[in-house]
């Protein structure tokens, strides 16, 4: 799919300004009308289309080159708008709704008969993922277009999320309508995605809110977390079954001992090859040799590591690297959500 151009709008708040108001109303419109719009959103910008529309649907696959069984989230404005989706929710959804909404999680709802969605946004299984997002603009445009919104990431499937316009404009320039420059993403990597249609929730993707803050509200022990999909399975939930968030540049964990990373370091300099490192920046003086270090920012702040994940990634693929090692954190609090990331992004032994 090619477009003569994709075109930009800048919305840095909808708060007072009438012409932003009216690009958001003139953005809302398009997704009615069956375009693509790149959307920022608290987590990562997302390339939204009516999720009633197959033909707009069908846009947002062809425009990623995404997988057709990986389900879409489908973003709406507010809670009144759930009814007409078709959907049923248990005790325990409605009391994730009442804290976390609107915010980054993301909630499984078995599907009635009388949905209008796209079968294409719940790829054939019946249920559909739904979130209602915290973003000024992405709400205001959400109830502009007055259809539910299909969003994944709007990048190129398998590649680092964007969480600037920049970032969308460099993957989907000329396979997308337009992008909703709204400045950079807070949280930087997406929503948790949970399923509660049972009596144990279960995490199909570690996200904004935690497991920690999931189980605050329905109790300990309530919440786990879910394997992922096999290639013989159709995954429930963006991000269980494929290869995610992946530089071009090869990327390795550095589990174990820090000194058989500087070891693994030195033979790949010894061999000509040029070498990456990123780390929390209390760690930076220790890897003074690397042929470049990018900073996650400080250990004392996970959340910033967060924000700043798919960026530096990103940033790593405009070096030559032949190689980049990365720090690992530990699983708990937004850990889940930055490891999630890194294990799908990292290839093989290095």
């Amino acid at each position: 799919m090619s477009y003569k151009q994709t075109v930009i709008r800048n919305v840095d708040n909808i708060s007072g300004e009438i012409p932003e108001k009216s690009v958001l109303k003139e953005m809302g419109l398009w997704i009615k009308q069956g375009k693509t719009v790149a959307l920022p959103t608290e987590t990562v910008y997302g390339l939204g289309a009516s999720a009633v529309c197959t033909e707009a649907v069908r846009a947002i696959f062809k425009a990623k080159n995404r997988p057709p069984d990986n389900p879409l989230i489908a973003h709406i404005a507010d809670r009144a708008q759930l009814d007409a989706l078709g959907v049923t929710w248990t005790e325990n959804m409605k009391k994730l709704m009442d804290t976390f909404w609107p915010g980054p999680l993301t909630l499984i709802f078995p599907l009635t008969k009388e949905t209008p969605l796209s079968s294409l946004v719940t790829a054939g299984l019946p249920t559909v993922a739904v979130r209602i997002p915290e973003h000024e603009v992405a709400r205001a445009l959400l109830t502009y277009a007055g259809v539910p919104v299909a969003a994944p990431s709007a990048n190129r499937s398998g590649s680092p999320s964007p969480t600037t316009a920049e970032h969308v404009y460099n993957d989907l320039s000329g396979k997308i309508d337009a992008v909703i420059d709204g400045g950079a993403c807070g949280y930087g990597v997406e929503s948790t995605v949970v399923d509660c249609t049972t009596e144990v929730c279960w995490i199909l993707r570690p996200g904004g809110v935690t497991k920690e803050q999931l189980e605050r509200v329905l109790g300990p022990g309530t919440v786990r977390y879910s394997h992922s999909a096999s290639s013989e399975e159709s995954p429930a939930a963006p991000g269980m079954k494929y290869r995610h968030y992946s530089p071009a540049t090869p990327l390795y964990l550095m589990e174990g001992p820090e000194e058989m990373w500087q070891n693994r370091l030195r033979a790949y300099q010894q061999e000509g090859k040029k070498v990456a490192v990123l780390a929390v920046e209390e760690n930076k003086p220790a890897w003074k040799q690397a042929d470049a270090f990018f900073s996650l920012g400080s250990r004392r702040a996970p959340e910033e590591t967060a924000a700043k994940l798919y960026a530096v990634l990103r940033e790593l693929d405009t070096i030559d690297a032949d190689a980049a090692f990365c720090e690992v954190f530990a699983k708990e609090g937004i850990g889940a959500a930055l490891m999630n990331r890194l294990e799908k992004a990292a290839s093989s032994e290095a």
